[in-house]
């Protein structure tokens, strides 16, 4: 998204944001702008305000701007950060369309002074100044479209217009135009409101960065200039102006931006960290890993603006019932006015009531109140690190009543920690440790980091045993201090001590991975092993039950008795272990069956054919796994299971919502049309009910951006794997 524009399969897409005007009322702008030459493919994104052009590098943004400005659609070149907070904005009186709209106010207001003041020629003159003033925007917009044999809602209000005018009823059509268009506004005010959280996520990243040169001075250059591979500066407070690896420098930063997680991550040498993250108390060296373009948070971006091409059922629906809503009132407006005298009308009360039928068909409520709540769901969700990839994951997510979680990464933290020491033959628990790490120092076995870690957070001094002898699948043999040292698989039980038998069979009923050390053929001591359950998992699998969640499952490829004890700390009622990823597949689909929509929820690698067969793929921690971003349905951004539920939520939340728009918009229609067709409405009154109503649902839409106040960032407080284990009771 370099400038907006990048490329792909041998085209350059460029994207537009729409800076004013409507684009599911504005006719065929994706017809209009493959009129350009070099223009091979164009998207209209609707409720995300965005526009998509493919192009072979000859189609400019000033070429673009100036087509669209045609149809009174502003662009403007999308995907740069913004220098604040929103992008810099025009006052409303240094538009055109809304300096007009507010001159057509005024003579209206001043021609219904006139009229009251029965000064009836006065008051004609200015309802006529104020059609001057309010129809040039919508007249030349409504000729565009009709230009290329299309109606739009703004054909339909300029008829109506010219019907009132024929008819001699001035200050009607005068009214026409004005309530029109303030409802446009409206319109227009409400649906950017959705698009605000999109505009927000833009403006966190800054629109410089400063990159820092081998001699130690820095220059100010534009954020999508960086390159991989070279460093830039961030000091205390400032923004991450880029993804990458800090090289040099400790801090923390505020992920929530990205992750949604509010509790700041401590970052140091190594550390990866994320453009638009906000930075703590120090300086920071960070290596560029990625281009602009390929940064998490550009990437957010672009697929919260892409959700809107995926459709659920009932955004379909409204768009279908659009595409032949529109035509079939004009219709009926034409047979009304022709056919009405045969019906006992005079001429002039049937044209007048066909007026009626136009200007109340005049609705894009219902077309556009669908998508707006959907857009609304889903930047909410990415404000709060739960990307939703379109309105149909999110649809289907809202009626998913099981979950199939899988174990390592998800409901664990993915990486194996000691959390028994067991000393044996009067050893003490520290020698036991010290004479393990000294052994397993040169290891890469994930069983060797664990011990490794324990003796670090205990702050043991361990020297690597020279000569140190590994045999796969059973273990290590080294000499240390003149002592023959072994740690690895336990023996045949029946060869151990009683008391070691015992704390054996106690650990391996735990569900852990047990290691055995001796000295000089000596057991001295056993290690447990296992991977930690993450500290929110038992809160989330509680709060999933608590939404009506019936069947909470644990698949996993680990063997029983650790998929039993996962199980059990987790409560989680159903598991299923031993599982490879074709048995994966085959349970979920098992599930479906049995319960109807599933959401898997995985790390996005090892469970990519699970997610794919799921109705919804959860990816978990997907803010650093590109392959979990790109593939799952629905991300959560951050490694905490606890937004699970929060989506969940969201999700049924915008299905309700979703559903009152539907309920409302049909019913405004209903009675509108009804009361057009019976002659029980006027012109003015039809479209001020219309407008009104419209702005209403669509806001009421708007309410799914509204969520809880966040907790103020504060720093991380830390603790050591050490304390959990000194307090761990032993397994006696």
């Amino acid at each position: 998204m370099s400038g907006a524009a990048s490329a792909a399969g041998g085209l350059v897409r460029d994207r537009y944001r729409v800076a004013g005007g409507c684009l599911d009322c504005a006719g065929d702008v994706a017809g209009l702008l493959r009129g350009l030459p070099g223009a091979r493919e164009v998207e209209v994104l609707g409720a995300a305000g965005v526009v998509v052009i493919g192009h072979d590098g000859r189609v400019t943004p000033e070429l673009v701007v100036r087509r669209a400005a045609g149809l009174g659609i502003g662009l403007s070149p999308a995907g740069r950060p913004s220098p604040a907070p929103g992008g810099a904005r025009r006052g409303w009186w240094r538009s055109p369309r809304l300096a007009l709209l507010a001159a057509a106010l005024a003579l209206l207001l001043a021609g219904l002074a006139a009229h009251l003041a029965r000064q009836h020629a006065a008051a004609t003159g200015l309802y006529l100044a104020t059609l001057a003033a309010g129809g040039i925007f919508p007249v030349r917009s409504a000729w565009q479209v009709l230009a290329r044999r299309r109606l739009s809602i703004g054909t339909l209000l300029v008829a109506g217009a010219i019907g009132a005018l024929a008819l001699g009823e001035v200050a009607e059509a005068a009214m026409l135009v004005v309530v029109f268009s303030l409802g446009g506004v409206m319109e227009d005010y409400v649906a950017d409101r959705a698009r605000g959280s999109i505009r927000a996520l833009m403006s966190l990243a800054p629109p410089v960065a400063a990159l820092l040169h081998p001699d130690g001075t820095t220059a100010q250059i534009p954020v999508e200039e960086l390159q991989p591979g070279e460093l830039v500066l961030v000091r205390p407070g400032e923004r991450l102006p880029t993804d990458g690896q800090v090289t040099a420098g400790s801090s923390w930063t505020d992920q929530s931006p990205v992750t949604g997680e509010s509790i700041p991550a401590e970052v140091t040498a190594g550390s990866q960290v994320f453009g638009g993250t906000l930075n703590g108390p120090g300086a920071l060296t960070i290596e560029v890993t990625k281009p602009y373009r390929e940064t998490v948070l550009a990437r957010v971006i672009e697929q919260v603006e892409q959700a809107q091409a995926s459709r659920g059922t009932t955004q379909r629906f409204a768009d279908r019932f659009g595409s032949i809503y529109t035509p079939v009132m004009f219709t009926l407006a034409a047979l009304i006015a022709i056919g009405g005298p045969d019906a006992g009308l005079t001429a002039r009360e049937a044209v007048y009531r066909g007026l009626v039928v136009l200007v109340v068909s005049c609705s894009c409520a219902l077309v556009i109140s669908v998508p707006t709540a959907v857009i609304a769901a889903i930047s909410r969700g990415a404000r709060e690190g739960i990307l939703i990839k379109g309105g149909i994951h999110l649809e289907t997510l809202a009626r998913v009543r099981t979950v199939a979680l899988d174990k390592t990464g998800t409901l664990t933290a993915g990486q194996p920690r000691l959390t028994s020491l067991i000393p044996l033959d009067g050893r003490r628990p520290e020698t036991v440790l010290a004479f393990a790490a000294a052994a397993e120092a040169a290891s890469e076995h994930p069983l060797a980091a664990a011990i490794l870690d324990a003796a670090a957070e205990r702050r043991l001094t361990v020297a690597p045993a020279p000569g140190a002898q590994a045999t796969p699948g059973t273990g290590i043999h080294a000499v240390i201090d003149g002592h023959q040292v072994f740690v690895g698989r336990p023996p045949d039980p029946d060869n151990l001590p009683s008391q070691a038998r015992q704390q054996l069979a106690a650990l391996q009923t735990d569900g852990k991975t047990t290691v055995l050390v001796t000295i000089d053929g000596h057991p001295a001591g056993l290690l447990g092993i296992a991977d930690q359950l993450r500290p929110e998992a038992a809160r989330a699998v509680t709060a999933l039950r608590r939404l009506g969640i019936s069947h909470v499952v644990m698949l996993t490829g680990d063997n029983p008795a650790t998929a039993t004890a996962i199980a059990q700390v987790a409560g989680i009622g159903e598991w299923r272990a031993s599982l490879l990823p074709d048995d994966k597949t085959a349970a979920v689909a098992a599930l479906r069956s049995q319960a109807g929509p599933v959401a898997m929820v995985g790390d996005g690698i090892n469970d990519a054919p699970a997610l794919a067969t799921a109705d919804v793929g959860i990816a978990i921690g997907a803010a650093g796994t590109d392959v979990a971003l790109e593939t799952a349905d629905i991300a959560l951004m951050a490694d905490d299971l606890g937004k699970l539920p929060a989506a969940i939520t969201l999700a049924r939340k915008a299905a309700s919502t979703i559903r009152q728009n539907i309920a409302l918009s049909l019913a405004a229609i209903a009675a509108l049309d009804a009361a057009a067709v019976t002659g029980h409405m006027s012109l003015a009154a039809g479209l001020l009910l219309n407008e009104g109503s419209a702005v209403l649902i669509i806001a009421n839409g708007l309410r799914l951006l509204r969520s809880e106040a966040r907790r103020p960032a504060i720093p991380p407080a830390t603790r050591s794997h050490r304390d959990e284990l000194e307090n761990q009771p032993a397994i006696s």
